[in-house]
């Protein structure tokens, strides 16, 4: 009898332990795709592989100690936890793989990425912008971007990345490209992309954005605005905060306009036939002037980036990267208040605004000249950030 009843229990629990064998083959596998893995990450594989193991053994002494019931539901939790772990290695190890394939090509960042040296910060506020746009940059630089020292304070107490994010030209070391190195080195202020600018080629420059940045810095948001939009930093890092538990957001002022299919407009849709019947509206995604989205759908981008389609509309593009997707929509329209008197009343009323802009222009018009008038009058105040809890 003492037999029998043995032979049963170590029957039932075959398949648990195939179950384990096949994860720790996962570990292993995974370990062999990355050869050249830094110091820093091998310890982390094997501190991984070492927990594995402990949870092994004591199911392994579970099984010859307590009751049914309760080992299955240890077991259960157990194998929850495991899977748990397993997706998060192999996140990490796609993101390696990814910094990795951007570092090739970027000999100035290559060392950081091998060396797995991501920072830890709460988010990363990449400003769109482009050859030709010195005054524009430099308008935000006099309103709510810190400049020098303020800047290195700003992500070192708080956690808050600004850069300009610009690729190059189609020509190696051109003029323009020879500018930008020259005004980098006189703000620090930059985020070189390895792409070819273009204004046709947004969508292909928002997606090398985010897989930097994701390769650069381990952010809980990650953010993109252009640079003819005022931001308040405090209140952006205050309302990203109320969502950073969870796993997978996308902000911003959610719309779903037509899909223009007449060559002879500004915002003309090649693929509208993709759409539907003419006349068809686009699916609801965020407008492009300012978004944030999760660090997990930043590197679902960062991974997936060959294979994730370009429509001729930047925003549109993002929005249709994450269909399919479980992703929270959060439409929040603190991101695209007007240009005062928009902004202005909703600040004496004491909702701040989290960015302004004038829909007309797709931004603030003629922001060389207005944003300091906006910041005046829809500002939060300088020292707004440095006291925001987030």
């Amino acid at each position: 009898m003492r037999n029998r009843s043995t032979e049963k229990i170590s029957a039932k629990w075959i398949p648990v332990f195939c179950i384990f064998s096949f994860f720790l083959g996962v570990l292993i596998t995974g370990r062999t795709w990355l050869p050249s893995e830094s110091n820093g990450q091998l310890m982390s594989l094997r501190r991984r592989e070492q927990e594995l193991q402990v949870v092994t053994d004591e199911l392994t002494t579970k099984t010859n100690s307590a009751p049914d019931n309760d080992l299955m539901e240890r077991t259960h939790e157990a194998l929850q936890s495991l899977d748990k772990q397993i997706s998060v290695l192999n996140m990490e190890l796609s993101v390696t793989r990814s910094s990795r394939e951007i570092g090739i090509s970027d000999g100035s960042a290559a060392i950081s990425l091998l060396s797995n040296e991501r920072k830890k910060v709460f988010m990363v506020i990449g400003i769109n912008t482009a050859f030709s746009s010195r005054k524009r940059r430099d308008s935000v630089r006099e309103t709510w971007m810190p400049q020098g020292e303020k800047l290195v304070q700003l992500e070192r107490e708080k956690g808050i990345v600004i850069r300009f994010m610009i690729g190059h030209s189609a020509t190696s070391n051109s003029i323009l490209d020879r500018a930008i190195d020259s005004e980098d080195a006189q703000h620090h202020d930059f985020l070189r992309l390895e792409h070819v600018e273009g204004y046709h080629e947004l969508s292909a420059k928002t997606k090398i954005f985010f897989a930097t940045a994701v390769a650069k810095w381990d952010a809980n948001f990650y953010v993109k605005v252009d640079d003819d939009v005022h931001v308040n930093l405090g209140m952006l890092a205050t309302t990203l905060a109320r969502h950073r538990s969870k796993p997978r957001v996308y902000i911003g002022c959610m719309k779903s306009g037509p899909v223009l299919s007449r060559r002879d407009v500004k915002y003309h849709e090649p693929e509208y036939w993709k759409f539907g019947e003419e006349g068809n509206k686009y699916f609801r995604h965020a407008t492009g002037q300012i978004y944030a989205i999760s660090k997990d759908l930043a590197t679902y981008i960062s991974i997936n980036q060959p294979i994730l389609h370009k429509y001729a509309n930047e925003d549109v593009s993002l929005g249709s990267w994450f269909i399919g997707l479980e992703v929270e929509q959060i439409d929040d329209h603190s991101m695209c208040c007007g240009t005062p008197p928009d902004c202005e009343w909703k600040t004496s009323a004491g909702n701040v605004c989290v960015a302004s802009f004038d829909w007309s222009c797709s931004g603030i018009c003629k922001s060389v000249e207005k944003i300091k008038y906006v910041h005046s009058k829809c500002g939060e105040g300088d020292g707004a950030v440095w006291s925001a809890l987030f």
